[in-house]
């Protein structure tokens, strides 16, 4: 049986990729706990990575849909989670894109879904991804290894304006200003090719003060804008909350403010039953209210996870439940 939503049989001839490399599912328990998932019910796993979160959910006996982007998490994932294989279904796909797997699959409703939005250590650790300015290789950073834009078009051919406003959007990059300047300086000299290139020439106008390299935000900054995440995460929400069957459940895993903040307002925005506008003379039903929250505060790790897992540190879960009944509105 063929459990892959691939076209290309050659994909299926896959490296023995390694395990290790995928990072250990962050908040699992809490996960597990919050998603609750039965046996038969359908759940979908967003960014399946290493297929931590779908191991979880597969051993309650349910049935999950994982998508990720990378080629190489994919083959991960087929061979962890082998032995579910008839309670599984594996394609290549952006969680923004759920909407169109779903159809053609004939899934009409989900029982849950999970997006766990950490870049995987195995991303970080393999050089040739370029995401991580501790190993050495191409300014790459794409998620989708076959997706136009990479890391280097970006710091090679953007204004230093556009720098300035990826870092301070994104990366929320007090020296932003400078940084970009910096950039646009070195590569006057020639194209910062590699990962190392562009660290240098942000160690160059902002020196390392204390733990943190100098260009970690940039990084961040460079991922984000070359995989488009916020944009896609907006997305991504839109479509997973309206595919929920009502009591399904919704959770998203957070590493940093910039997404737990989109998060944190699209939940909040869906989970609010009135709405009050000064120039309105009374309350009103807020129309987008489909959500009960289950976490009113994010969950963090625990001292314990984090011990384990230092990448847990800055995890953040939180999670919302489709409301069992459909509010009728009457205008």
């Amino acid at each position: 049986m063929n459990i892959w939503g691939y076209d290309d049989p050659s994909l299926l001839v896959l490296e023995r990729a390694d395990q290790e490399g995928f990072h250990a599912p962050v908040l699992s328990e809490e996960v597990l706990a919050l998603l609750d998932p039965r046996p038969g019910q359908i759940f979908l796993d967003g960014t399946a990575g290493g297929g931590g979160h779908s191991e979880l959910i597969l051993e309650q006996g349910a049935h999950v849909i994982a998508l990720d982007q990378d080629p190489d998490a994919l083959s991960v994932c087929a061979r962890r989670l082998e032995r579910f294989e008839d309670h599984l279904r594996l394609f290549r796909a952006n969680f923004s894109n759920a909407g169109a797997v779903l159809d053609s699959l004939g899934v009409t409703e989900l029982d849950g879904a999970l997006l766990d939005l950490g870049v995987s250590s195995h991303q970080l650790d393999t050089a040739e991804r370029g995401f991580s300015f501790l190993r050495e290789g191409p300014l790459d950073m794409r998620m989708d290894p076959g997706g136009s834009l990479s890391a280097a078009v970006l710091v090679n051919t953007s204004s230093q304006e556009e720098l300035v406003r990826i870092f301070r959007d994104y990366g929320e990059e007090p020296l932003a200003a400078r940084i970009a300047a910096g950039i646009v300086r070195a590569r006057e000299e020639g194209p910062l090719r590699t990962t190392r290139d562009l660290a240098l020439a942000v160690e160059r106008v902002a020196p390392r003060s204390g733990p943190r390299h100098p260009a970690t935000r940039i990084f961040q900054a460079l991922r984000i804008a070359v995989n488009d995440e916020l944009e896609v995460l907006r997305r991504g929400l839109e479509v997973l909350s309206t595919r929920l069957a009502p009591g399904g459940r919704l959770a998203v895993i957070t590493f940093h403010s910039l997404e737990d903040r989109i998060v944190k307002h699209f939940f909040r925005d869906h989970a609010a039953e009135w709405i009050d506008r000064p120039e309105w003379p009374a309350p009103r039903r807020n129309p987008h209210h489909i959500f009960r929250l289950l976490t009113p505060r994010p969950l963090d790790a625990s001292p314990k996870e984090i011990t384990a897992n230092p990448r847990a540190r800055s995890a953040k879960l939180r999670v919302a439940q489709r409301l069992e009944i459909r509010h009728e509105h009457h205008h």
